[in-house]
């Protein structure tokens, strides 16, 4: 009895926890119960279904939404960063001065972005999980699985035309096939100045009070015409109110809340130090290079903010993993749920040995540490050069036996990306390069094969050096031209970058088969045995981790505790220009010129960010915040402080995500870009054209005889 009130001790705790607004969603388990319990609201299908066919995914990372019958998609200016880099030049700069197209034949056709909207979703969970035997090893059942995935994904997409991807949940306790639609003709339609749209910079990210105006606007094409989506979000100007019921449907990149003890020890001790690291090396390569002048810092700009994002974010994270409350939440979870299996004599002998089994892969694992961590390059011609030459190695295997990248379903979008048309800069390429071997010199030392086959006998300068300037990689013709003419021309390739990175795929497979022999095909089958233990015991009453697929979290607007008083649950364009000047118009909060000069255009009281408690992550970035009546209210862009433990807890009482309200995006549209027609079609107004102002008649007199 005793051991039966610990069980479910343990499950009325996790319970608790998602009645506290936590989780990420899939759509076919939608939070129905806790949203009638704690909110009174019925969640429908159609409900459901209206707002996963208005949700976009960027496959490029980060998330957006249909919000008019014309194709128009709202994201993030930091979502939509790398593309309105790639669309400026040296004369136009769109990222410093921002972009409007006032007509759609103004519009800028991004060269190569992917938009994905989740139109299928199949569990095929008994069909994958089937083909491992009696008998089998981990190895034979892993292969046996991936051979599986690889057939019914080739079959899934030759059958629909759509994108397939299976996607395990449950840590593998569920597969299910999820088919997009796929969009590639995508065009930039409207960007604000990065000024605004990350005003307050480095230091004010993360953190809340915010006054971003993080949005940007694009527009997909079909057949070189707007799309028209047969479902779109509605506009909502006015936002939402304190304690309202709100929803985020977005594509949360992964959290780790399911991981064992051991696989986040590991996090904390090894990965998030050494992570932490190398950003920090990487970001001092790309702010010295981006001091050498204008040019330098446009061309560095997309991968400096990203970086400073993602180091801000581990450090949250790792500041989690060193929080005392936060461990010993997790071995709480864990101990709950190992009990409830020993509790169990058919869960006992299927599942009890799956966490010891992890323990151990993850002790073999800090033997090739260094290895795993540093043998790797930097910037697009040496990745462009490795997915080459790993081609030319994997096109000859079966398809179940291929990487997922060469797989027969995957393979066209592998080359969509390495035959983008997208600018590469090779004095940026060359520093990032050096570094990166520099770096592995320095941790793997000179005898390492990986660094010999890299350096090839010169110094890490040297040797980046002579790959950057005389490869032809950055051609794309030249890459499409090698692909196409397989694999006996790129093994006979004398281009430089080639012959270096074939050099090195070996060793990359080496490694790989290693890994497989003692960590990933261990953990794999010993991972998924902890996640079934954990579907058996609580089921489908915890969402699954994220993984970069389509999720709906709940919650509501909702101040917080900051700095012993109370954050405010909204920020208004009051805030904005007493920040700015309260700073002096410092750099990172220095204001654009044309919100300078039109200080007087705008109602300042107009609300422009504000916080919730949903659950979100990293990929959720441009998330549209949606109420009952699914109208946008708000554009997800961040996250406060606190929630960067949320990787691995979600704690309601300090968690917030943080959005655009829907307010200022329209005042500014209004107001300061003169966008009026653009704000329009967002809220659904439709404008007529004027009719043709008539040219009146001119009354001729006839001409008279003068008297004589």
């Amino acid at each position: 009895m005793k051991q039966i009130m610990h069980i479910m001790a343990g499950f009325v705790l996790i319970l608790s926890a998602v009645y506290a607004d936590e989780g990420m969603w899939t759509f076919d388990n939608p939070p129905g119960k806790q949203l009638k319990e704690k909110y009174g609201f019925d969640v429908t299908e159609d409900w459901m279904t209206h707002v996963r066919l208005s949700s976009v995914r960027f496959n490029d990372g980060g998330s957006g939404s249909f919000i008019s019958p014309n194709g128009l998609v709202m994201t993030n200016h930091h979502v939509g960063l790398g593309q309105i880099q790639k669309l400026s030049t040296q004369e136009n700069d769109f990222v410093k001065n921002g972009f409007y197209a006032k007509t759609t034949s103004a519009e800028l056709r991004c060269p190569d972005l992917e938009l994905n909207v989740l139109v299928e979703m199949e569990n095929v969970t008994e069909k994958i999980l089937g083909t491992a035997k009696e008998g089998m090893t981990q190895k034979e059942a892993l292969s046996a699985r991936k051979s599986k995935i690889a057939e019914l994904t080739k079959e899934s997409r030759e059958r629909t035309g759509l994108r397939s991807d299976i996607v395990p949940f449950y840590n593998g306790s569920e597969y299910w096939i999820y088919r997009y639609k796929k969009f590639t003709d995508v065009r930039l339609v409207m960007a604000p100045e990065e000024q605004i749209a990350f005003f307050g910079g480095d230091p004010d990210n993360f953190t809340f009070p915010r006054y971003d105006l993080d949005m940007t606007f694009f527009r997909v094409y079909e057949n070189d015409k707007p799309y028209n989506p047969p479902h779109y979000l509605k506009w909502k100007t006015a936002g939402a109110s304190d304690g309202e019921l709100v929803f985020v449907s977005g594509h949360p990149g992964s959290t780790n809340r399911q991981q064992t003890v051991s696989q986040i020890e590991y996090a904390r001790d090894y990965s998030y130090p050494n992570r932490l690291k190398n950003v920090e090396r990487r970001l001092k390569v790309l702010r010295d290079y981006a001091s050498r002048g204008e040019e330098q810092r446009r061309r560095a700009v997309t991968s400096i903010r990203g970086i400073e994002n993602a180091q801000k974010a581990w450090t949250g994270e790792y500041n989690g993993l060193l929080d005392k409350n936060v461990m010993a939440k997790k071995i709480k979870e864990e101990l709950n749920l190992r009990e409830a299996v020993n509790a169990n004599p058919e869960l006992k002998a299927k599942f009890a040995w799956a966490w010891d089994s992890v323990a151990a892969a993850i002790e073999r694992s800090k033997m090739m540490f260094k290895e795993l961590t540093f043998r790797g390059v930097s910037g697009k011609l040496a990745s462009n050069a490795l997915t080459i030459a790993r081609f030319a190695r994997e096109i000859k295997k079966p398809n179940g036996e291929r990487t997922a990248a060469f797989q027969d379903a995957n393979i066209e979008a592998t080359k969509y990306s390495l035959f983008s048309p997208a600018p590469i800069y090779p004095d940026l390429e060359e520093v990032q390069l050096a570094d990166r071997f520099a770096e592995a010199l320095d941790m793997l030392g000179s005898n390492d094969p990986w660094v010999k086959a890299v350096l090839d006998g010169k110094t890490p300068q040297e040797a980046a050096a002579f790959y950057i300037n005389n490869t032809k990689l950055g051609d794309p013709a030249f890459r499409k031209a090698l692909i196409e003419a397989g694999e006996e021309e790129i093994t006979a390739s004398q281009d430089p970058l080639i012959a270096m990175a074939r050099r090195i795929v070996g060793i990359g497979d080496e490694m790989t088969a290693w890994q497989e022999k003692n960590i990933s095909g261990i953990t794999a089958s010993a991972s998924e045995a902890a996640g079934k233990a954990r579907f058996a015991v609580y089921g489908k009453d915890l969402p699954p981790d994220a993984t970069f697929t389509l999720r709906l979290s709940y919650g509501t607007v909702k101040v917080f505790p900051m700095n012993g008083t109370v954050a405010p649950s909204m920020t208004t364009m009051y805030g904005l220009y007493d920040r700015a000047y309260s700073f002096q118009n410092q750099p990172e909060f220095e204001l654009p010129q044309r919100f300078k000069d039109g200080v007087n255009k705008v109602q300042l009281a107009t609300a422009m960010n504000f916080v919730t408690t949903n659950d979100i992550i990293g990929g959720n970035s441009g998330s549209p915040v949606i109420n009952k009546n699914a109208e946008v209210v708000g554009l997800i862009f961040d996250g406060n402080i606190e929630s960067l433990s949320g990787r691995f807890v979600y704690e309601e009482a300090r968690n917030r995500a943080v959005a655009v309200h829907t307010a200022a995006m329209i005042e500014s549209l209004r107001k300061l870009y003169d966008a009026s027609l653009l704000a329009d079609e967002i809220e659904g107004i439709v404008t007529k054209p004027e009719p043709p102002k008539e040219t009146p008649l001119k009354t001729v007199k006839p001409a008279t005889k003068k008297k004589k």
